[in-house]
C-alpha cells in the first residue's frame, strides 16, 4: 500500500467516521430532549434518586457548564451533569444522568475495568502531553530512539481508550437497568434511552478506532522500514 493509501485507511476514513457518531449524538441528543419523561424528574432528580436507591448518598449531583460536558469524577466521586441535563426532564437527560451514575456505581462496586482505566490514568495524561513532542522532534532530527519511545508513549492513549469501551458499555447497562427496576423510564420511554445511549456509545468506539488507526499509521510510517 502507498503512502496516499495508507494515510486514507488509517487516518482518513476514521475521520470521516468520528466527524458522524459525533453529529449523531448530538442530533439523537437533541431530538430526545425534545420529548418530557413522564414522571418528570429532571436530570439531576433521576440521578439522585438512583444513587439513593443504591446506597450512594455521598455522592453528591452537581450542574456544571456547557452542552455534552457530564462525566463521573472518580477523585471526588461526584456525579456532574451539564446545563442541558442537570435541570431537564426529558428522555435525553434521564439516559445520560443515569448513565453516569452507572460509573459512580461501577467505582462504588470496584468494576474491574474501570479500576484498570483509573490506574492507566497518571500514565495516558504523561503520555499524551509528551508523545507528540517527542514524535516530532525525532522525525526532525532522524532519532529513531525518540520515535520509538513516542509510539510507545501513544500506544499508552490508545490502551486507555480501549479499555474505556467496556466501561462505558456497562454504565450504560447498569443505566438501563436501573431506570427499569425503580421505574423511572416506561417501555415506550427505554427505546429512547437506548438510542441516546447507543449513540454516545458509537463517540467512544470511533475515536478508540481512529487512535488504534493512527497507532498503526505511526508504526507502519515510521518503523515500518527498520531493519
Amino acid at each position: 500500500m502507498n503512502n496516499l493509501g495508507l494515510y486514507v485507511v488509517c487516518l482518513g476514513i476514521p475521520l470521516v467516521i468520528g466527524l458522524w457518531t459525533q453529529h449523531r449524538v448530538k442530533s439523537t441528543f437533541q431530538q430526545w430532549s425534545e420529548v418530557p419523561e413522564d414522571t418528570g424528574m429532571t436530570g439531576a432528580e433521576v440521578a439522585r434518586r438512583i444513587l439513593d436507591a443504591n446506597g450512594l448518598q455521598n455522592v453528591p449531583v452537581q450542574g456544571v457548564a456547557g452542552a455534552l460536558t457530564d462525566h463521573y469524577d472518580p477523585r471526588t466521586r461526584s456525579v456532574n451533569l451539564s446545563e442541558p441535563v442537570y435541570a431537564a426532564a426529558t428522555i435525553s437527560s434521564t439516559a445520560v444522568a443515569a448513565h453516569e451514575v452507572g460509573h459512580a456505581i461501577q467505582h462504588a462496586k470496584a468494576y474491574a475495568p474501570m479500576t484498570v482505566r483509573s490506574a492507566l490514568w497518571p500514565v495516558t495524561a504523561f503520555a499524551s502531553s509528551t508523545w507528540t513532542i517527542l514524535l516530532l522532534i525525532g522525525a526532525v532530527l532522524g532519532a529513531l530512539n525518540l520515535v520509538l519511545a513516542a509510539i510507545v508513549l501513544y500506544a499508552a492513549v490508545v490502551l486507555f481508550q480501549i479499555v474505556t469501551l467496556p466501561v462505558e458499555f456497562d454504565a450504560s447497562r447498569r443505566a438501563a437497568i436501573q431506570l427499569k427496576t425503580l421505574g423511572i423510564a416506561n417501555p415506550d420511554e427505554s427505546v429512547g434511552v437506548r438510542k441516546v445511549l447507543t449513540s454516545a456509545a458509537l463517540t467512544y468506539v470511533a475515536g478508540a478506532l481512529a487512535a488504534l488507526s493512527q497507532l498503526v499509521f505511526f508504526a507502519l510510517t515510521f518503523l515500518g522500514g527498520r531493519n
